[in-house]
């Protein structure tokens, strides 16, 4: 079901409609619309680096303009606040993470998912604690990136267990590029506006929601919703904690790990 608000908004970040809280990319056209797009999403990586590093009251706007090459004044013309920045992050990943399990969770199953069920968000469940701050790497996505890519099609496929692994696939590639932004979600969702705090809280139970039609779709017998929802929200602690404490590991080694990890924990 469309998460929509029959009014919107104002913008609280250039280049960025918000529809029921969460940002819509509005397309550029003009070089001077493609700058601002650049600038925007510069500030959203630097961020999402200096808030995972330092913590939300560790960093200045300041700081963050300079990280991102955007000086001083310069800064408001694209962002409001710090919290809008914080909001902007944490709502763009919670919507591409939407999108992307649609997207990869071909099976009918999941197609017909419903937008939203109760219970703790994607970000409840925890995580645990960093022994130093993630690095993006360099051809991950930014915070307002593309989806990550994952080696399992099943864009034709019914089968639940293809599903399943396509998910587990897509939110190990997620967790390996976007290190960074969950573990500013740990620590800092509690920063957000009540507006986007809800935006980021809906549009994740919906994600959650496609894993669990995915579970459902492969044995719907076995368990009640509530168990298939703790099963999947542990699989998503067991995916996200670890990346921040990854050192010295290449990331396709760290995918292949984890993405084994999960099935086996989803499917035990």
């Amino acid at each position: 079901m469309p998460m929509t608000r029959a009014k919107e908004k104002p913008t609280a970040v250039a280049g960025e409609a918000r529809t029921h809280g969460a940002a819509v990319r509005v397309p550029v056209g003009t070089a001077r619309d493609r700058a601002k797009a650049d600038r925007r999403a510069a500030l959203l990586a630097a961020a999402a680096r200096l808030f995972a590093e330092r913590g939300f009251d560790g960093v200045t706007l300041g700081d963050i303009g300079e990280a991102a090459g955007v000086s001083g004044p310069a800064v408001y013309r694209h962002v409001s606040s710090k919290q809008a920045l914080l909001g902007a992050i944490l709502v763009d990943v919670s919507a591409r993470l939407l999108q992307g399990g649609r997207a990869v969770g071909g099976g009918r199953a999941v197609r017909d998912a419903p937008a939203v069920e109760d219970g703790p968000a994607v970000g409840d469940a925890p995580a645990a604690p960093s022994d130093g701050p993630a690095r993006r790497r360099a051809d991950a996505p930014s915070a307002a990136g593309e989806i990550p890519r994952t080696d399992t099609d099943v864009h034709t496929t019914d089968d639940p267990d293809t599903v399943l692994r396509a998910l587990v696939d897509f939110h190990v590639a997620f967790a390996v590029a976007e290190a960074d932004v969950i573990r500013v979600q740990d620590r800092d969702l509690d920063r957000l506006s009540p507006d986007d705090r809800r935006a980021v809280r809906d549009l994740q139970n919906a994600y959650v929601s496609v894993w669990t039609a995915a579970l459902a779709a492969r044995d719907g017998d076995a368990e009640s919703p509530a168990e298939r929802r703790v099963r999947a929200l542990a699989c998503f602690g067991l995916i996200n904690s670890t990346p921040h404490s990854v050192r010295g590991v290449p990331a396709p080694r760290v995918r292949l790990t984890l993405t084994r990890m999960a099935l086996a924990a989803l499917t035990a």
